[in-house]
C-alpha cells in the first residue's frame, strides 16, 4: 500500500477516535491510536495531514480538525433503488462535506427532532431530526417548522382564502388551521435519519 493510501487509512482512524472522544490524540497519542514505533512517524504524519488541510495546530501545541476532515467520499453515480450495481459503491468520487450541503447558514439553522406519524407518506418519520432554516422567505408548499397555537409542529404550508393552512401528509390527520396563534420557526432543508438501534 503507497504512502498516501496509508495516510487515508490513518486519517479514517483518526476520524474515528474524533467521533468517540470528540478531539484528537496528542502527538504521542497517535502513535498509540495507530500502532507507530516511533515518535517520529506521528509527527510527519501529522505534518502531512496539516499541509493537506485536514488538520491544524491549535493553541497549546495540539491538533484540532479542518472542516475537510469532516468530509466524506461520495460515490460518483447515484444508487439506484430498484436493483444492485456494486459498480455503484466502488465507485468513491470527491470528498462530500454533509454540513455545508444542509447548513448553509448555521447561525439561522436549527435542528427539530420529528414527534409522531403526520408527515410519513411524505417521507418524515417519527424520530427523524428535521434542519430548519429560520427565515422570512416561505411559500406555498413549503414544508416549516410552525408554533400553532402554542404547539410546535411540522406540516406544510398551504393557504385557503388567504389564510394559512398547515397540510399533514396521513390520511388519518386533518388539516390545521390555526385560531390565535401560527408563528412560522423555519422552513424544513433537508431530513436527517439514522437506521439502526441509537439514542440521542
Amino acid at each position: 500500500m503507497s504512502r498516501s493510501n496509508r495516510d487515508v487509512e490513518h486519517l479514517e482512524k483518526l476520524r474515528d477516535y474524533y467521533a468517540e472522544h470528540g478531539v484528537l490524540p496528542s502527538y504521542s497519542g497517535i502513535g498509540a491510536v495507530l500502532g507507530f514505533k516511533a515518535k517520529q512517524g506521528a509527527l510527519k504524519l501529522a505534518r502531512r495531514l496539516i499541509e493537506t488541510g485536514y488538520l491544524k495546530q491549535a493553541p497549546g501545541g495540539r491538533l484540532a480538525p479542518e472542516a475537510s476532515f469532516f468530509m466524506r467520499s461520495m460515490a460518483t453515480q447515484s444508487v439506484p433503488a430498484g436493483g444492485a450495481d456494486p459498480a455503484v459503491y466502488s465507485d468513491v468520487g470527491s470528498a462530500f462535506l454533509l454540513d455545508q450541503f444542509l447548513v448553509l447558514e448555521p447561525s439561522k439553522t436549527v435542528l427539530v427532532r420529528v414527534r409522531g406519524d403526520s408527515m410519513q407518506e411524505a417521507g418524515v418519520l417519527d424520530g427523524d431530526i428535521a434542519v430548519v432554516e429560520k427565515t422570512e422567505a416561505v411559500a406555498t408548499g413549503d414544508f416549516v417548522a410552525a408554533l400553532v397555537d402554542g404547539e410546535l409542529t411540522l406540516k406544510e404550508l398551504q393557504y385557503e382564502k388567504g389564510s394559512p393552512v398547515l397540510i399533514p401528509h396521513n390520511n388519518h390527520y386533518t388539516p390545521i388551521r390555526p385560531q390565535e396563534e401560527l408563528a412560522i420557526l423555519g422552513v424544513v432543508k433537508g431530513i436527517i435519519r439514522r437506521y439502526g438501534a441509537t439514542s440521542m
